[in-house]
């Protein structure tokens, strides 16, 4: 398989740059893989496709304001910093922008925080560490939530405070993505409500999503390319949720591809559903045998996507191209 069995042209006016008024008002578009039929709703009425006993497997993780600006503190110049993974004791995986005159030993000044930079790992990654250690309240003051760069925001359209809170989800509780699981987005409150009094049942895992996600794939040959790691969680009150829904009758059905590759991610080094904590660098695309997941809630992806390869994986190449093209005139 090459990357350009995976392509489709994707006028840029299809792509969103305003959420919808109601998170719940976004357009839905059901793809039965069984009847290979594809028909349209709104996200509100997502209850009508789901049954009694199936489980919805959300990832609770939470986005950070994991872009920030900062000056060396011993020249003034300017330091754009992109927060990556945190070690613990205040070190964190980054990127620098720019990066080449960086060196082990220069002090950054953010506001608040001072980091230092300490480590140049293989390629651009950057360990530094900072003080004070804690850094989760001085990001909301100094931090900026890094959309994706199909997400244009320009100079007069300051949205920071709107795109705080609606590029999270309603249910996200452990801080560490550096971008929003966004299949989620769609939830409300009052709709997970109502699927719990039809018998629908939520459980969460964690995966903190990276910045791999935005980063395109290069290789022609697909098998060539690897993902970026990714830390995870699944706790064991979460996995038996799971379990059970197995038990009685229900389907997995995963929110989102993050969620998605915790679940095989899981389910291919336990060998069941349980307990585990890891890091996931899962790569599926088409032949990938899906050993837990049975239905999918997600977005649409940008053509030659990992995130695109995966709904291919799931649901055919041949049928999520004519959903694709059909989304795209359906505008």
């Amino acid at each position: 398989m090459n990357l350009n069995d995976f392509n489709f042209t994707l006028p840029p006016e299809r792509i969103a740059q305003t959420p919808a008024v109601r998170r719940d008002a976004s357009r839905l578009m059901i793809v039965d893989r069984q009847q290979q039929r594809i028909t349209h709703d709104i996200f509100a009425n997502i209850g009508q496709y789901l049954r009694a006993h199936d489980v919805l497997v959300v990832n609770d993780t939470k986005v950070i304001p994991a872009r920030l600006h900062g000056r060396k503190a011993a020249t003034g110049g300017k330091v754009e910093v992109f927060l990556l993974h945190d070690h613990g004791g205040g070190i964190w995986e980054v990127l620098l922008k720019p990066a080449a005159r960086v060196r082990p030993g220069t002090v950054i000044e953010i506001g608040p925080l001072q980091a230092e930079v300490i480590e140049r790992s293989s390629g651009a990654m950057i360990r530094i560490k900072f003080t004070p250690s804690d850094i989760y309240a001085a990001l909301e003051q100094v931090g900026e939530v890094p959309l994706p760069p199909y997400i244009q925001r320009h100079g007069m359209d300051d949205r920071h405070g709107e795109d705080r809170e609606r590029y999270q989800t309603v249910y996200a509780q452990h801080p560490g993505a550096v971008a929003a699981p966004t299949a989620g987005l769609h939830f409300t409150p009052e709709l997970l409500a109502d699927l719990e009094h039809r018998g629908i049942h939520r459980a969460t895992v964690t995966l903190h999503v990276g910045w791999g996600t935005f980063q395109p794939m290069r290789s022609e040959k697909i098998t060539d390319h690897r993902m970026a790691k990714e830390c995870y969680r699944l706790v064991a009150d979460e996995a038996a949720r799971i379990r059970q829904a197995r038990a009685n009758g229900g389907r997995v059905v995963a929110v989102g591809t993050t969620s998605t590759r915790t679940l095989e991610t899981v389910v291919q080094e336990a060998g069941e559903v349980r307990a585990k904590t890891g890091w996931s660098d899962l790569f599926i695309y088409p032949s990938y045998r899906f050993r837990i997941v049975d239905a999918l809630v997600t977005n649409f992806h940008l053509p030659q996507s990992t995130l695109f390869l995966l709904v291919c994986a799931f649901a055919g190449r041949d049928l999520m191209l004519e959903a694709y093209h059909c989304a795209i005139a359906e505008r």
